[in-house]
């Protein structure tokens, strides 16, 4: 029986002390709702129906992104989990045989635990449970004398022996639809908490036959407050650099992968390194010390050198950055280009071998191949109003302490003088000129320093 998966995800979540919904908060990358929904597809679901409440606006925009797969149910009153999965049923289709229940907040299950519980699925009910050292505020398992679950208890409804077992509920199981049907039409609310508890459908199920199977409690726990969340993207980018490393990438141990970067083989990735979105960093790359990327594309063999900060950008083989670069939106490097300590690009093609080694803005340009642009060279691209272009030929060399004042074209194998003020068009192979003539006035400096002490009454 191919499952389909109910994931509850309508709760407030007052611990976040946030105005966006708890599910939607993100770790490594990801919001945690989107770590169940992938679980569960890729442990065998064939689609899934989250049940939505509060912010469910957001939520139902959020999860467009996983397209016809994944439908959404509305709980528009908190009465329970077990009203949650009420809620849900209607939306399932008709043609499923069995359904895995999961929780919108516990984004470090893994796929393979689920599969584990799915394949317990000739049970009318099949769960999850997991041990932990302090059980405050789980529901307890409760096992008869022959070791089989009877019932799972709520903390708040738990006597003081009960409230002693150490083994809890996560929340997670497979159940039958005929039977889970039945189930939650019988839930009545005679709880403190006047609530339909979802976990009396095991009660239900101890008469007909229940499955468990025990996981590591770390993998499924719930997350309630801002600390929760931090342990768990730790555990998260852990688990997501072993990965790699096992893939053949050196990760050293305080760089932060998220979980849509991709990596190669002999990539290495140094202390500090952050690493998020649709990053991709190619065989043989260097990510040094502190570098941030932002959906990058890094090819074989980059260098990136420390403290380089890059978003929307794309690198290519051997080319070199930084340190203490900043690549804006659209900046892209060819083969063998250099863009080196403190410059800044936006909108800006190096092509193969183009060099900026030096302190220099180069926005909306276009560098052409074997260009080099000398330290201080700015690209004057805004006139207050409209972004111009800059375009560079092959082989030209700008000097240092240049401003190119754009709309402006050098031609190929042109020289632009140290400290020039380009504003108009240099053709190919010219030199451009455009700095007010030195004089030297000997014997004139001695004579300014006293004219200027006196002014100071000195």
């Amino acid at each position: 029986m191919t499952p389909t998966a109910i994931i509850l995800a309508a709760g407030q979540g007052t611990r976040m002390k946030s105005d966006r919904p708890k599910v939607l908060h993100t770790l490594a990358g990801k919001a945690m709702l989107d770590y169940v929904v992938e679980a569960a597809l890729a442990a065998g679901c064939r689609d899934a129906v989250v049940v939505v409440g509060s912010g469910r606006e957001a939520v139902i925009a959020h999860l467009a992104r996983f397209g016809p797969k994944v439908k959404t149910a509305v709980q528009a009153e908190q009465l329970g989990t077990g009203h949650a999965v009420r809620c849900a049923l209607p939306a399932v289709d008709p043609s499923a045989q069995a359904a895995l229940i999961l929780y919108g907040d516990t984004p470090l299950v893994r796929h393979e635990d689920l599969a584990l519980l799915i394949a317990l699925g000739e049970a009318p009910l099949a769960m999850l449970t997991c041990h932990v050292d302090d059980a405050t505020g789980y529901g307890r398992i409760v096992r008869n004398d022959a070791g089989r679950i009877q019932a799972v208890r709520e903390h708040v409804d738990c006597s003081d022996d009960e409230r002693r077992i150490r083994e809890i509920n996560p929340g997670m199981y497979h159940a039958r639809l005929d039977f889970l049907r039945r189930a939650v039409d019988a839930l009545v609310p005679d709880n403190e908490q006047g609530e339909l508890y979802l976990t009396d459908i095991v009660a239900l199920a101890a008469k007909e036959g229940i499955a468990d199977r025990s996981a590591a409690a770390e993998t499924l726990a719930g997350i309630n407050d801002r600390a929760q969340l931090a342990a768990a993207e730790d555990m998260l980018h852990a688990r997501i650099a072993d990965r790699w490393r096992r893939a053949g990438v050196t990760i050293r141990a305080s760089a932060h992968i998220d979980a849509d970067v991709q990596l190669e083989a002999d990539a290495v990735i140094e202390h500090g390194a952050v690493l998020r979105g649709a990053t991709r960093i190619g065989g043989g790359a260097r990510i040094d010390v502190g570098c941030v990327l932002d959906d990058v594309t890094v090819a074989p063999g980059a260098y990136l050198k420390p403290y380089t900060v890059a978003l929307s950008s794309t690198i290519g083989e051997r080319a070199q950055v930084g340190p203490f670069a900043h690549l804006r939106p659209d900046s892209v490097l060819d083969e063998d280009a250099h863009v080196g300590n403190f410059v800044e690009t936006k909108k800006t093609h190096l092509h193969r071998g183009a060099k900026a080694n030096h302190l220099a803005y180069l926005g909306d340009g276009d560098i052409g191949e074997g260009a080099n642009v000398g330290a201080g060279t700015i690209f004057c691209n805004y006139d207050g109003f409209r972004k111009h272009r800059t375009v560079i030929g092959a082989r030209a060399f700008i000097g240092s302490d240049s401003q190119l004042v754009a709309p402006i074209t050098i031609g190929e194998g042109a020289y632009v003088a140290t400290g020039t003020t380009v504003t108009k068009d240099v053709p190919a192979d010219a030199l451009a000129v455009g700095r007010a003539r030195q004089e030297n006035k000997a014997g004139y400096a001695s004579r300014l320093r006293s004219r200027l002490a006196s002014r100071q009454g000195k």
